[in-house]
């Protein structure tokens, strides 16, 4: 199936959850993404969960990871519309936050980090296959962002659904996950 077929069949579904099966399936996503065996990550990248989307949140991930790795830095993405890029900025409780055009939030005044001092990315997707390629909602922002990070980056999707069999239109610009954490197995790629 196409990444259009699927951004659509994938919106849709979201849809359909329910706010108590959110609620289950996040802590069951916590849990696996426990499973995880990572190293000590000094710097995170994550997406702040779009609830109108449905998306998975990813707060209780974090704070996790910062209880895991003292000291870790969390960042959090900001469109530049003007270049078709994020910029990357630490997140904490004083950062100012607003809604951009798209009604995600995004910090306001922050420090800035580069995408090269990134240990890992925990990154938003609508679908993703057993590959792990990923559907994200077809902008490209994540794959320009992966192309700037080291080698070494971690790269992490979290999903309310299982992986389809394949994604016929990767192209040369997508850049596949390491592990998708769902509420039911950790994928590993």
């Amino acid at each position: 199936m196409t990444k259009a077929a699927l951004r659509k069949i994938y919106k849709e579904k979201r849809k359909e959850i329910s706010t108590k099966d959110i609620e289950i399936w996040a802590h069951l996503i916590l849990i696996n993404f426990q499973k995880l065996d990572l190293p000590f990550i000094n710097c995170v990248h994550t997406y702040l969960a779009m609830q109108n989307q449905n998306e998975v949140d990813t707060e209780n991930i974090t704070r996790y990871l910062a209880f895991k790795n003292p000291g870790l830095k969390i960042v959090v993405p900001k469109i530049n519309l003007d270049k078709a890029e994020m910029q990357h900025y630490i997140f904490n409780d004083d950062v100012e936050m607003a809604s951009n055009s798209f009604g995600i939030v995004e910090p306001v005044k922050s420090e800035k980090v580069c995408a090269d001092e990134i240990d890992m990315v925990i990154t938003p997707l609508l679908a993703f296959d057993n590959a792990g390629n990923r559907v994200g909602y077809g902008k490209g922002f994540y794959d320009k962002f992966f192309e700037q990070c080291n080698n070494n980056v971690i790269r992490i999707g979290l999903s309310f659904f299982n992986a389809e069999e394949i994604i016929d239109d990767i192209n040369q610009y997508d850049m596949p996950l390491h592990y998708c954490v769902t509420p039911h197995t950790v994928y590993t790629f």
